[in-house]
């Protein structure tokens, strides 16, 4: 996938993220992207190290969404952790 591409991916994995985890978060829509983005790349890398499953096939693919939203949640959720904290 291009860097477009991932970007987009990026940007509507972090927003379902926040869709399935509400609450007050103490980032906008730029940290949204990010977190998105590097959930999308953390999701990819966790299904093909633990599943051994090439999740970033294409952006259509199923298992590719449900890798970056996956890691979106979890990157959302140590970021909540931690945002907290200070």
């Amino acid at each position: 996938m291009s860097i477009l591409a991932w970007i987009l991916l990026g940007l509507l994995a972090g927003i379902i993220a926040k869709m399935l985890m509400p609450g007050k978060d103490p980032g906008g829509i730029i940290i949204t992207t990010l977190i998105g983005i590097a959930g999308g790349l953390l999701g990819g890398w966790l299904g093909k190290v633990i599943f051994d499953v090439d999740s970033v096939d294409g952006f259509f693919e199923l298992s590719t969404w449900i890798a970056a939203i996956v890691g979106s949640i979890i990157l959302l959720a140590v970021y909540r952790l931690f945002a907290r904290r200070k």
